[in-house]
């Protein structure tokens, strides 16, 4: 597994050459400096979006009413309203934190204009501006099978029909309860950007997320879950549409002999180890030849991943498994560069992680929760947090063997405290994840995994108790439990917010 006979193309060759930038920074910073923040957004495509406006054109009439609500009756109308969506929507893609592409705006009256638009196969969402039309024409969007946002205005003017009538006539299509399959409640948006933003960023998170190819190192798992339901792996193929490609451990572990052969791959990790080693906020406390194998054993990943197309790698066991080298760092390495790194190929929680990833364009903590204490704190801890939590720069961390068996090279990562963070709990049997936002209040140095964080629950613990669910839980720097929950509901999870 050399890669001879690989061709990239220009999109993938810049990916790669990203990716190697990152490791490269650390043989050009100098002691003591901090390297560039990386490009988490690496391996993503942008949501493409399909603008439509419904109206309606009418005709006066004498003695009768001839118009429904609304301030837009003529085409002229319709076609400034076009000019003023085409503008409002450029603004937004520029203060966007993801990237997002419109495509030109169309306007529609009839279920047969929406059954024209050509355009519509290309969008990953539509954004439907509701200003007229009828129930057929919605109807007839909605259909598409696509995930449709609703914008209606109110104050912003010219009114919109739909903000009276899209809740009792669309949603509820009369009755008392909601009758729509494919739309909900949470996919109406009134005048406000904002709003619709951080939906479009969730959408964002989820279509990078169906479909993510992930190599898993021995094989996928699930660690445990119950029996008589489908295995994790099988869940996260049927859920979210991951494309779980195995590579066998005895393979990597030829490709480990034959590194620690090959003079220049051994002299490329040593210098990446002693760069990192000298950064500013690192402290050693483990064996340099660990550090050493880790950024090796990185550079073998990013060599695996490089040959599948993938910009996610997952491991299946630690302790033995890799010729003596612990992957605790080597993970926290992939994160920081802009991939994702999971231990343990855990598939009850790995589409978490990488949802969150492509919604905070931020990396992620996988690690295990601890029984919370009255006073709402939480112990989370594991081997292999990213350093790059925020996004833009390392925080400090002490570099110390894996816990468990005092061996190889960890990392403990010394998270900001009074920093906010989302914790995202999934279940076994992916019906269900819960929640929470919380504050880091500490960092302990226990005898347990050795990245470990105290987090404050905001809210109510005792329902925080009642809930838990799975066994390792994700976390990210930010508050996205509203992306988290709107993204779930396009697949059939249910969301549990336990601090709303």
């Amino acid at each position: 597994m050399k890669g001879e006979g690989i061709r990239l193309s220009r999109r993938e060759f810049l990916e790669v050459s990203a990716f190697a930038a990152v490791s490269s920074s650390f043989a050009k910073s100098s002691e003591k400096t901090l390297p560039p923040a990386p490009d988490f957004r690496l391996g993503s495509r942008p949501l493409v979006v399909k603008p439509i406006l419904t109206y309606s054109v009418y005709r006066r009439l004498e003695a009768t009413s001839w118009r429904a609500w609304g301030g837009i009756e003529t085409e002229s109308e319709a076609g400034k309203e076009i000019a003023r969506i085409r503008d409002e929507l450029q603004k937004l893609r520029k203060k966007a934190d993801f990237p997002i592409r419109f495509l030109e705006p169309s306007k529609v009256s009839n279920p047969s204009q929406v059954a024209n638009l050509t355009d519509i196969d290309k969008a990953d969402a539509v954004l439907v501006y509701a200003a007229g039309a009828w129930v057929d024409t919605l109807q007839a969007i909605v259909d598409k099978g696509l995930p449709t946002i609703f914008f209606v205005r109110f104050r912003t003017q010219p009114y919109y029909l739909w903000h009276e009538i899209i809740h009792a006539r669309f949603l509820r299509s009369h009755t008392d309860r909601l009758m729509q399959k494919r739309v909900s409640y949470d996919d109406v948006v009134v005048d406000d950007y904002d709003e619709l933003l951080w939906r479009l960023r969730s959408l964002y998170g989820l279509v990078n997320t169906v479909g993510r190819r992930i190599i898993a190192i021995g094989g996928p798992g699930g660690w445990a879950y119950p029996p008589g339901i489908p295995s994790p792996p099988e869940l996260a193929r049927e859920r979210w549409k991951l494309d779980i490609v195995t590579v066998p451990t005895p393979e990597l572990v030829k490709m480990i002999e034959a590194a620690r052969k090959d003079n220049r791959q051994v002299e490329k990790a040593r210098k990446e180890a002693e760069q990192y080693m000298a950064q500013k906020g690192i402290t050693v406390q483990t064996r340099k030849e660990f550090v050493v194998e880790a950024f090796m054993l990185a550079n073998l990943f990013r060599e695996i991943m490089k040959q599948h197309d993938a910009y996610a790698i997952t491991t299946n066991g630690c302790m033995g498994s890799y010729a003596g080298i612990m992957p605790c760092l080597t993970l926290s390495l992939i994160n920081d560069s802009g991939y994702m790194a999971y231990c343990e190929s855990d598939f009850v929680v790995i589409p978490a992680g990488i949802l969150l990833h492509f919604i905070s364009g931020k990396p992620t903590f996988f690690c295990n929760p601890t029984f919370p204490t009255r006073e709402g704190v939480i112990l989370f801890a594991h081997c292999t947090a990213p350093r790059f939590m925020d996004g833009k720069r390392g925080e400090p961390a002490r570099l110390l063997t894996h816990f468990e068996s005092d061996h190889g090279a960890a990392i403990k990562v010394e998270m900001r405290k009074g920093q906010t963070v989302t914790v995202v709990n999934p279940d076994f049997e992916a019906r269900e994840w819960c929640g929470f936002v919380g504050e880091i209040v500490g960092t302990p140095f226990l005898p347990v995994c050795r990245s470990q964080v105290e987090v404050k629950v905001k809210g109510d613990v005792s329902k925080v108790i009642s809930s838990m669910r799975g066994f390792h839980c994700m976390i990210v720097y930010g508050d996205y439990r509203k992306e988290v929950g709107y993204a779930l509901s396009k697949v059939g999870i249910g969301w549990t917010d336990l601090s709303s």
